[in-house]
């Protein structure tokens, strides 16, 4: 089995919108992401998977540093 290993590079995501009233997609991207209330952060690897869910949902969700 081979895996990649990573370079040590995260992302810190944020929420600073809600999910209610959004469509089911959106709501269980930001459940992926490791987030579900307002203000919390997430810290993820710098990937194009991550990338593209944050990509998904900008206006709920931004990156800090």
């Amino acid at each position: 089995m081979s895996a990649k290993k990573s370079d040590g590079k995260k992302l810190k995501v944020r929420q600073v919108r809600s999910g209610i009233g959004c469509p089911r997609e959106m709501r269980e991207t930001l459940k992926a992401l490791g987030l579900g209330k307002m203000n919390r952060v997430a810290e993820r690897p710098d990937n194009a998977v991550v990338r593209g869910m944050v990509k998904s949902i900008p206006h709920l969700v931004e990156i800090v540093e």
